[in-house]
């Protein structure tokens, strides 16, 4: 599989420089901090006040990354008032993956050619031994972040780029990524009035968060392409890690490519979706309406005949051709009232 140039970014290539740089040094910085985490938590510098701040900006950001970036602007999972709209693009900013308009034409490309030539992240990118597996997993899970390959926004996200509020987020992603980390520290600080509490907050509400929460959702661009469950039937290798996929908010791999569009990935006994509990919150309260929960006679007519193991050397097809890109991406182009 070779790197493909997929046309025109969201501007200019050198206005894509600042927001790559940042997101590069946000997977560099932190995971040398986390590496960090060993000694400094082995003498307990840690208190309960950093464990519930990073557990709340986890929740914030996680839910951000997979409820608003993923299901909602991503796929059109459901709409959403222009209040939401914009605390989603928001929270989803503050996960610091790139900008909003970037981060969706990249996964819509994903979709697209998943697993083949001109997928930005594919395990199998340069073939299926062990070698290459291995190489194309450290691909998947990072490396494509220091590619050369642009994403097309005007082909997958000409939504997004009409969208005057949402890019307006979208531009602002080096604020959203510095209040990433500042907002632990104030939080840390002002907790307990003091400037080591602060510093100490920034750190594991700042720092080891974001690597967590990168590397796990990172995590389903790789391994959850390599191994795990296939109780449904897709066009690529993508499937269903229970660990990954709940620590992730709900994001059962397999089952998302099998239905894209749909508001809840974790759709059988078991698999908690903490996301899709959210967007139910919110249809409730009247913020999201046109919400796609899955039906169950669709689910039952992509189902394999029993749960599979990863077969070797094979794909399973589904109704979308795989020779128009874009068909499995067009319910995602939504417009909300």
């Amino acid at each position: 599989m070779t790197s493909v140039t997929l046309g025109p970014e969201l501007g200019e290539q050198h206005k894509q420089r600042p927001g790559r740089a940042i997101v590069i040094a946000f997977v560099i910085i932190p995971f040398v901090a986390v590496i960090a985490t060993v000694p400094l938590a082995w003498h307990s510098w840690v208190s309960w006040h950093d464990i519930a701040i990073a557990a709340v900006m986890y929740a914030i950001t996680g839910h951000g990354l997979t409820v608003g970036l993923h299901r909602y602007f991503t796929h059109g999972a459901f709409k959403a008032r222009r209040p939401l709209r914009l605390a989603l693009g928001i929270a989803g900013s503050l996960v610091v993956e790139g900008p909003i308009a970037h981060w969706v034409a990249t996964h819509r490309c994903h979709h697209a050619f998943s697993d083949k030539e001109g997928d930005p992240h594919s395990p199998w990118r340069y073939g299926v031994t062990v070698g290459a597996v291995c190489k194309g997993l450290l691909h998947a899970h990072v490396g494509w972040m220091f590619g050369a390959g642009k994403v097309s926004g005007e082909r997958y996200a000409p939504d997004i780029l009409a969208d005057r509020y949402i890019m307006r987020i979208s531009r602002l992603f080096p604020v959203w990524a510095a209040l990433s980390l500042a907002l632990p520290a104030v939080a840390g600080g002002f907790w307990s009035m003091s400037w080591a509490a602060a510093l100490s907050a920034f750190f594991w509400g700042g720092l080891v968060r974001v690597c967590v929460l990168h590397h796990l959702t990172w995590s389903i661009n790789s391994v959850s392409h390599v191994m795990g469950a296939r109780p449904f039937r897709t066009r690529d290798r993508a499937t269903n890690i229970w660990p990954l996929a709940v620590l992730a908010m709900g994001e059962f791999h397999n089952t998302h490519h099998a239905h894209p569009t749909l508001a809840r990935a974790g759709v059988d006994r078991g698999q908690l979706d903490s996301s899709a509990r959210l967007i139910q919150l919110f249809e409730s309260l009247g913020w999201a309406y046109d919400v796609h929960w899955p039906r169950q006679d669709r689910l039952d007519a992509r189902r394999r005949m029993s749960t599979q193991a990863l077969p070797s050397g094979t794909y399973a097809r589904d109704e979308y051709d795989a020779s128009s890109p874009s068909a499995p991406l067009q319910e995602g182009y939504r417009r909300d009232n």
